[in-house]
């Protein structure tokens, strides 16, 4: 792979200390508190492991050597129906602004479809305007209250798909 190539593929054991890296850095950077975000789930420091079941699925942004995003797909924790949420899409400064995030988008849903999800949703940040953006875009709609318990309680912006 070449030095600038940019490659969407899943995520493989070597890169779970790097997107465990890349989401904290994210999140600091956008000023996301510690506590009731993705920053503090155990599952960010063995990514392969956890989404290892065959309805589960995170794929990483590799430049080069390094992993500057990603997103997952799995089953909607504490929820009774048959509900995907698309998880941890976190995208490094130099990824963003390229159409990757659509990219990404693209494949995490047509993954959820394909597993045969109904819905898929989502939880963010009120104050992460471009992925608003882009969730909008791809046809989420916002919605009232959370569905399931995700334990990120300091996401306040919920969001749902029709798949």
């Amino acid at each position: 792979m070449g030095k600038d190539t940019i490659v969407i593929r899943e995520i493989e054991v070597r890169d779970n200390p790097k997107i465990a890296k890349a989401i904290r850095n994210v999140l600091i950077e956008m000023g996301a508190p510690k506590v009731g975000t993705a920053y503090e789930d155990a599952a960010l420091d063995g990514m392969t492991e956890t989404y290892s079941d065959k309805k589960k699925v995170y794929f990483v942004v590799e430049s080069g050597n390094a992993i500057i995003g990603g997103a997952g797909i799995a089953p909607l924790d504490n929820h009774e129906g048959n509900v995907a949420e698309l998880q941890k899409m976190y995208f490094m400064a130099e990824a963003r602004g390229k159409g990757l995030g659509t990219k990404m988008m693209n494949k995490c849903l047509e993954f959820a479809k394909q597993a045969g999800f109904d819905h898929c949703y989502l939880e963010t940040l009120p104050y992460m305007n471009d992925a608003r953006k882009l969730y909008k875009k791809v046809g989420f709609k916002s919605i009232d209250k959370p569905l399931g318990n995700t334990g990120h309680y300091s996401c306040t912006v919920w969001m749902l798909k029709d798949l």
